[in-house]
């Protein structure tokens, strides 16, 4: 992953950049970063906009930002509170239509945010349920660090290693144009793999048409325009991680006209 990564100079990105030493919930309770890695910074604080370090991730059409947002104790509250709030969709809504066929989603689902709002994927609408408190919490932190706005969450449970998404590229006519992803995770430590779209189904592919992440507790990840448009990304199964993960991918949806 290193050729795709930069370094930032102090106050050029979407936070200030301050170098801090490694901690342990950057490196996450099962594995760690990847075997090829930079060297590892952490936020020197919690506060809300200060004291972040960011890592722009960058490629052909490539163009993400990855930092730790919260720190373990603080981020071990709030996954403790996304564990006892959420209410994930059941029966018709906890199934999805690939290729004509309708299968059961191999993670937990649900969707918050306004009202009056609709999105659709994998042949199902949704209409989010009101925000909860936790949500627009960690919403409100999202925008304060990055300057962006958000009315919309898909909120992603995966219970252990065996719960995991295919590859798939959020671009969803709903969504407001040009709009970035904010993806916040919780829990266990996992891969996270970018695709291009050129390289798929091609044996081998093109030399790095694939870019694997580690999404830590409490880590943050942009995925700014215009990734959706060039690149696929997916979280496989990894049998070895035995820990529950929740992921929020918060979204800028266009109001039904």
């Amino acid at each position: 992953m290193d050729r795709f990564l930069q370094k930032t100079a102090p106050g050029v990105l979407l936070g200030k950049t301050a170098k801090q030493k490694p901690t342990r919930e950057e490196a996450g309770e099962d594995g760690g970063m990847a075997e090829k890695r930079p060297r590892r910074e952490t936020p020197g604080d919690t506060s809300h906009q200060a004291g972040l370090s960011w890592r722009q991730i960058r490629g052909e059409g490539l163009n993400c930002d990855y930092t730790i947002l919260f720190g373990k104790a603080e981020a071990d509250k709030i996954f403790r509170e996304l564990e006892q709030d959420v209410e994930y969709f059941t029966g018709a809504l906890a199934r999805v239509q690939v290729f004509g066929k309708w299968h059961d989603v191999p993670r937990k689902q649900a969707t918050y945010g306004d009202a009056g709002l609709t999105y659709t994927f994998s042949g199902l609408t949704l209409s989010p349920k009101p925000w909860l408190p936790v949500l627009e919490r960690i919403r409100d932190r999202v925008s304060d660090v990055t300057g962006q706005t958000f009315n919309f969450v898909l909120v992603n449970r995966y219970k252990d290693g065996c719960d995991h998404i295919g590859e798939h590229r959020d671009d969803e006519r709903e969504l407001a144009s040009r709009s970035p992803i904010a993806s916040v995770s919780f829990g266990a430590c996992r891969d996270f793999f970018f695709r291009h779209k050129a390289s798929r189904g091609k044996p081998g592919g093109r030399p790095g048409d694939t870019v694997r992440l580690q999404l830590a507790h409490g880590s943050l990840l942009m995925m700014n325009h215009p990734t959706n448009t060039h690149w696929y990304h997916s979280l496989p199964v990894r049998k070895k991680v035995l820990a529950p993960r929740v992921n929020l991918t918060f979204r800028k949806i266009l109001p039904k006209k």
